[in-house]
């Protein structure tokens, strides 16, 4: 699984780098040109496409984490283990929901300032003491991709450490079965 979302990530990352970059490369989004409206409309594309996809990713990982913390519970029921590894896959698979929770809430809200910030838009675009809606716009884009960075860090971290718990659970198990004379496939 650390393979498939490693690769995942990076593609996620070119996704929200590409489209903060074409946002960043728009001269002047009010300008009624057809150059304007076209970046504008690429800018506004690719974001929509990155945030799908990152948000995807978080619910490809939470997704994961649920069907092994099942699949852990199960095994251990049944082959009667200890509850520690349960315990230590839940712990750290909990603590990382907060952190999905935030960056998919700062996804969004990058989202809703950049259509707040589009001339286009019914909606007012004043600002916000003195601050321009496409400056904050930008600044939130700028947090949102760092922090989905750092959390898609600490996910692939969780994914590899709950790999090695796995791995010492079907170590266990294979054991047993040895022990009771069942058999051991490889």
């Amino acid at each position: 699984m650390k393979n498939v979302f490693l690769t995942l990530w990076i593609f996620s990352t070119i996704l929200l780098v590409t489209a903060l970059v074409l946002g960043l490369s728009i001269d002047n989004p009010a300008a009624n040109t057809p150059e304007a409206r076209h970046s504008v409309n690429l800018h506004f594309l690719t974001a929509v496409g990155a945030l799908i996809f990152a948000s995807l990713l978080h619910a490809i990982v939470l997704t994961y984490f649920m069907g092994t913390g099942r699949w852990m519970e199960e095994t251990s029921k049944v082959y009667q283990l200890s509850k520690e590894r349960i315990e230590e896959s839940r712990s750290s698979k909990y603590s990382l929901i907060v952190a999905m929770s935030v960056s998919l809430f700062l996804l969004i809200l990058t989202g809703a300032f950049g259509a707040m910030a589009d001339p286009a838009t019914p909606a007012g675009n004043d600002g916000f003491m003195g601050v321009s809606i496409a400056t904050i716009h930008f600044m939130v884009a700028m947090l949102t991709v760092g922090v989905n960075l750092c959390v898609n860090f600490l996910e692939y971290l969780t994914i590899k450490n709950n790999g090695v718990l796995i791995q010492k659970v079907m170590q266990e198990v294979l054991s047993i079965r040895k022990k009771k004379g069942l058999p051991v496939e490889a």
